[in-house]
């Protein structure tokens, strides 16, 4: 599998931020790419930065004119693209979304965040509600491998990695859109991506699988506060943990990565994780708590 993730810097003009994403895909598919990913909610600047109820009418539905855009570019060029959206499912209703389509532009289904932070310029409570679907967390088979997407804070949960993994995803792909409070950077910035790259990577280790994450770049300040200043560095880690492809800090990237598909059954059945899951012990993981 050839994959591309898109990073790029969004502004406050959704039409722009769409058209070269747009470019972007495109680009993608002529240089070889068969899968493409999108960062988290690319259309838009990072909007949860404030709690605005203006902001909703950013949202749009599954299926909708972004989905539509992207099917049509899945058809011409015989790709599979992981677009995140922000979705309006009804009236009051909104979640942080990615829309799965197929080669062919089938669209395949819906992601919907399961978990949704609530931090410091990440209120994200406020607009987006946590994925119902049943299941939750799942695989789709598309084209070119099967597939399972999770999103930016998703990233954190071991949890979400492995029971997508367990759905049969060869493939874990994380729109993202996370980065540095500037104040914090200096002192806390390299911890800070440390850790979210090493999570990501024990994914990858721990479930036998590829790991991707799509991230954005650039300083956004919608506010009178400092803003975030993400930090991009999207990258693609193999299922050995190894980081096979990794973008720059502050550049646009269309980042690819040749994926040998086979290494997921060599993982497996080197490092037999997945066999030797003691299932029967484990019940206290549906507790919030061990008191």
């Amino acid at each position: 599998m050839t994959l591309a993730l898109l990073q790029q810097e969004a502004s406050n003009d959704t039409e722009d931020n769409l058209q070269r994403t747009v470019a972007a895909t495109k680009q993608a598919a002529k240089e070889g790419a068969q899968v493409v990913c999108t960062q988290e909610l690319f259309t838009t600047e990072y909007f949860c930065q404030s709690e605005d109820h203006n902001n909703f009418k950013l949202a749009e539905p599954i299926p909708g004119p972004t989905t539509k855009v992207f099917q049509e570019i899945a058809r011409e060029e015989d790709i599979v693209v992981i677009a995140s959206i922000f979705e309006q499912r009804a009236a009051g209703l909104y979640h942080n979304s990615a829309a799965v389509i197929d080669a062919g532009g089938e669209l395949l289904g819906i992601y919907r965040k399961m978990h949704i932070p609530d931090d410091p310029l990440y209120y994200e409570k406020f607009y987006f509600t946590p994925g119902d679907k049943d299941p939750g967390f799942c695989t789709w088979h598309t084209k070119y491998g099967r597939i399972g997407v999770l999103i930016c804070w998703d990233q954190w949960y071991p949890e979400a990695a492995r029971i997508t993994a367990l759905a049969g995803a060869e493939i874990l792909l994380y729109p993202t859109a996370i980065g540095w409070h500037p104040a914090e950077k200096a002192t806390e910035g390299n911890t800070q991506h440390a850790a979210w790259q090493a999570i990501q990577r024990s994914h990858a280790i721990g479930n036998g699988c590829f790991v991707a994450a799509a991230n954005r770049i650039g300083h956004e300040k919608p506010s009178d506060d400092d803003g975030l200043e993400f930090w991009g560095q999207s990258f693609v880690a193999a299922p050995s943990g190894e980081v096979i492809a990794n973008a720059s800090t502050d550049k646009e990237e269309v980042l690819l990565a040749e994926l040998n598909m086979k290494e997921v059954n060599v993982a497996r059945t080197h490092w037999p994780f997945l066999r030797d899951r003691r299932i029967d012990a484990y019940e206290e993981i549906t507790r919030r708590f061990l008191d």
